[in-house]
């Protein structure tokens, strides 16, 4: 699944059409984005990212190759902010309107709201989904006792239920997913989709000391240069000298090899970023490799 926050803020529009349509024609058929995408630029509001997407899909004809997914929950309007039903509903017609659609594929709750009722938060999703707005409602973010509880109330009222759940989770951080979270999952049959597969680019291999940090990643990359992070990357080099695959393919590779995920979120800022992405879909690791990865992860 690519991951759609890069658009109007690292990659400006231009690009972003040319990274779609190549992820398209490659076989991709997933996007991820959210309403909050890219508030956090000066002289941004929010939803520049959507409205690139649906400008991109006005002029590619591209609609029915694709599945869209965007969230609701961090970006305040209509007097609140959150899951209140009253903001629900209104930026799931703001977002209808960026993307230039009649029905969001995935509509994530973007993060966990303790201060608005479940009750009133699934029944606004539910509404959604009644009056053909939303196909599929999801989670981000959320606790197992949370996920369980949202999923017994939808039950209990017969109501749409959370059928995708996106979560934290790669080789360097592994404790929000792995546990009560993911036996969950697996029980119930949802389809995790992990975001910062590639763990702001740490994964990647690009950085390997302070002196390789700069741009807007590197307080993100920072903390993976210690702990862990060095055995993780020294295992992947293994890996890659054996295969000949690149560090990405195998990042994704063992997410994909772990119970529950049905597709691990990742962007790119370039064509050759890109290609990069598409081939690592090809990659199985064996279950030794797996294990080895586990162990350096652990």
């Amino acid at each position: 699944m690519f991951g759609g926050n890069v658009f109007g803020w690292t990659i400006d529009k231009a690009t972003s059409f040319q990274i779609l349509d190549r992820f398209v024609d490659g076989g991709g058929r997933a996007i991820d984005t959210a309403d909050v995408y890219s508030a956090w630029v000066p002289g941004h509001s929010g939803g520049e990212s959507e409205a690139i997407i649906g400008e991109w899909l006005k002029a590619s004809g591209k609609r029915d190759a694709v599945t869209i997914a965007t969230k609701v929950g961090l970006l305040p309007g209509e007097g609140c902010e959150g899951l209140a039903a009253t903001r629900i509903a209104a930026a799931c017609d703001a977002s209808l309107r960026r993307l230039g659609v009649e029905t969001i594929d995935i509509y994530f709750a973007h993060r966990d709201d303790p201060r608005t009722p479940l009750e009133e938060t699934l029944a606004a999703f539910d509404a959604l989904v009644k009056a053909g707005k939303v196909r599929t409602i999801a989670a981000s973010n959320y606790t197992a006792d949370r996920l369980g509880e949202a999923l017994a109330i939808s039950d209990a009222n017969g109501w749409a239920r959370f059928a995708v759940l996106e979560p934290l989770y790669n080789l360097v951080e592994r404790g929000e997913y792995e546990g009560a979270l993911r036996d969950l999952c697996v029980k119930e049959g949802i389809a995790v989709t992990p975001y910062y597969a590639l763990a702001a680019g740490y994964l990647t291999g690009k950085y390997r000391s302070a002196d390789d940090l700069s741009g807007s990643r590197a307080d993100s990359v920072r903390p993976y240069l210690e702990g862990k992070g060095p055995a993780v990357l020294a295992a992947m080099d293994a890996i890659a000298a054996d295969t000949g695959a690149s560090m990405v393919a195998i990042a994704l590779a063992w997410l994909n090899a772990k119970p529950g995920i049905a597709a691990p979120i990742a962007s790119a800022t370039s064509i050759a970023q890109l290609d990069t992405l598409l081939a690592a879909a090809r990659l199985t690791l064996t279950p030794e490799q797996v294990a080895a990865l586990d162990t350096a992860s652990a």
